[in-house]
C-alpha cells in the first residue's frame, strides 16, 4: 500500500517541483492501493506542486454528447438522441469514463473548476482561471484553448502509469501543426440557450478517427515513446506506476515535425 506522503515523495523524486503547471494522465490501478482511496493521488500531486502550482486533466463528457453527426451512430440512434438527450451541463456532467476515474475525483473536489464546453477540462490551482479565460467553440483544443495557454505557461505532462496513446495534449499539436489533408469532424451538441435546448454545430480536427489518413495505429504512443527515447527520459515510479514528466513545449515541437513528415508520406 501507498500513502499520500509516499506518493508526494515519489513525485518530487520524478522532478515535480512547487509551482509546476501539470497536465496529468493517470491509471489509478497502475499506481496501486493508496490508503484513503484515489483522491489521495490528486492530493499528493497538489502537495508536490503547492499552492502556486496548477493541475489540469481532461474530463470530456458522458457518452453521446459529442457524437451526433460524426457518422458513428445509426439513423435511429441519432433520431432518438435528437429528441431526448438533455442539454450538456459542463459544471455537473460526469467525466468521460474512458479517461479513467481520477478526472472525476478531481472534478468533484472542492476548489476545482471546469471550462464551459463539451470538450471539457478540469483544473485546480493558481492558473486555473487563466487556463479557462477563453474557450473557442470550434477547434476547442487548438488556438485560443486551455492547451495553448498550458503550453505558454511551460506546462509539463505527468504520466502516471497511463497508456501513452491517451496523451490528450497531442490533439493540440494536431490542431495547430501545419500539415495537409487534415480530417475535420463535424457534429452537434445539445446546449441550453435562453432557457431552451438547442443543437449547436461544432467542428474540430478529428480527434476520434485521427487527424490524418496516414496516422498509424497508436500514433500518439509512437510519438511519446520516440520522444522519451530521443531525450533519454527513463522516468521513474510513483507508487507502482511507471511514470514520466514531459515538457509540453518540447513534445509539441517534436510531434509537430513528425506529424508533418508522416502526413507528407515521409
Amino acid at each position: 500500500m501507498h500513502t499520500r506522503a509516499r506518493l508526494t515523495a515519489d513525485l518530487r523524486a520524478l522532478g515535480v517541483v512547487p509551482g509546476d503547471v501539470l497536465m496529468v494522465h493517470a491509471s489509478v490501478r497502475a499506481v496501486g492501493q493508496v490508503v484513503g482511496g484515489p483522491d489521495e493521488i490528486h492530493l499528493a500531486i497538489k502537495d508536490a506542486i503547492g499552492t502556486e502550482g496548477t493541475l489540469l486533466m481532461y474530463a470530456g463528457c458522458p457518452r453521446h454528447y459529442d457524437e451526433v453527426g460524426r457518422g458513428n451512430l445509426s439513423a435511429s440512434e441519432e433520431a432518438f438522441l435528437l429528441e431526448h438527450l438533455p442539454p450538456f451541463d459542463a459544471r455537473n456532467a460526469r467525466c468521460a469514463r474512458d479517461h479513467g476515474i481520477l478526472p472525476e475525483f478531481l472534478r468533484t473536489w472542492p476548489g476545482s473548476v471546469v471550462n464551459d464546453h463539451v470538450t471539457r477540462f478540469v483544473a485546480w490551482g493558481r492558473q486555473a482561471g487563466h487556463l479557462f479565460s477563453e474557450q473557442p467553440w470550434d477547434n476547442a483544443m487548438g488556438a485560443g484553448s486551455a492547451l495553448e495557454r498550458f503550453t505558454a505557461l511551460q506546462g509539463r505532462i505527468l504520466l502516471l502509469g497511463s497508456d501513452h496513446d491517451n496523451v490528450t495534449y497531442l490533439h493540440y499539436t494536431e490542431h495547430v501543426a501545419d500539415f495537409p489533408d487534415k480530417r475535420i469532424a463535424r457534429y452537434r451538441v445539445p446546449v441550453l440557450e435562453h432557457g431552451k435546448r438547442v443543437w449547436r454545430a461544432q467542428a474540430e480536427v478529428d480527434s476520434s478517427q485521427g487527424a490524418h489518413a496516414r496516422w498509424p495505429a497508436g500514433f500518439f504512443a509512437v510519438l511519446v515513446d520516440a520522444f522519451l527515447a530521443r531525450t533519454g527520459n527513463t522516468g521513474g515510479r510513483v507508487g507502482n506506476a511507471p511514470s514520466y514528466l514531459i515538457p509540453a513545449v518540447d513534445l509539441h515541437a517534436f510531434a509537430a515535425a513528425e506529424m508533418q513528415r508522416v502526413a507528407r508520406g515521409g
